[in-house]
């Protein structure tokens, strides 16, 4: 793997760590696509260092559980601020 792509992998897996950012989120910071940080995260990240994989899959499993509620929350207050 080519070594400036472990430093981009690396940079967006800690900054998922130190911020609880979702995936949209470093994607916008980072100037590149969700699919992108996506796979960063969920393959190319397990083949650079595993602890760290390990700690991301748990930060991106709590995001999955509790998407429902984000995402409803966003919609209340979207509809909030039209009425």
């Amino acid at each position: 793997m080519n070594i400036d792509l472990e430093k981009i992998v690396l940079k967006e897996a800690k900054y998922m760590l130190e911020n609880d950012a979702t995936i949209r989120e470093i994607a916008k910071t980072s100037n590149r696509s969700k699919s992108s940080v996506h796979k960063d995260l969920q393959v190319r990240l397990e083949d650079i260092d595993i602890t760290l994989y390990k700690q991301v899959q748990k930060v991106l499993k709590k995001h999955l559980e509790i998407r429902h509620i984000k995402g409803g929350e966003s919609t209340r207050q979207k509809y909030a601020k039209i009425v």
